[in-house]
């Protein structure tokens, strides 16, 4: 069945915040899908994420380059956006799952690929407006009963 847990975000800063101390309960090996519409904030979400894992420096989108690798205090935090692959087999291409054995990955766009991800921590899903121009919803989602209570505790939710 698993579980869900929301919160707001009212700017861009509060996403990154939020992100920050989600990263603080990432585990190594963890795999977070990012999702929501173009805009929505996953790259920021990543900025905040980077910054609570202690990655010093810019995090950009890596739409491009499909992947990115930030040195961190889990290993590495790989940085992946899938939205231009065509095909699952080009996700699995990227060897992801030797990349986040040595760290974690975010995965922009990932519920597209889920299938060829293997096991996903979380899913974290941006959307909004949530009440204000700037407000956005915040769903962090997974199954494992045993990581819930971290994730709720992190993000000061319920």
């Amino acid at each position: 069945m698993g579980w869900s847990l929301r919160v707001c975000s009212a700017s861009p800063d509060a996403t990154r915040e939020l992100a920050a101390r989600l990263a603080g309960v990432a585990r190594r090996g963890d795999v977070i899908v990012l999702r929501g519409p173009l805009g929505a904030g996953k790259t920021t979400f990543a900025q905040g994420f980077a910054r609570g894992l202690g990655v010093g420096g810019p995090v950009t989108s890596p739409t491009f380059t499909l992947v990115r690798q930030y040195p961190c205090a889990l290993g590495q935090l790989v940085h992946v956006d899938v939205y231009r692959l065509d095909r699952l087999a080009e996700v699995a291409d990227l060897g992801l799952a030797d990349l986040v054995e040595d760290g974690v990955a975010l995965v922009e766009w990932g519920d597209v690929a889920r299938p060829a991800l293997g096991a996903v921590t979380w899913t974290v899903s941006i959307d909004g407006p949530g009440g204000g121009d700037d407000d956005r919803v915040v769903t962090v989602s997974g199954e494992d009963e045993t990581r819930r209570g971290e994730v709720a505790a992190a993000l000061g939710a319920r």
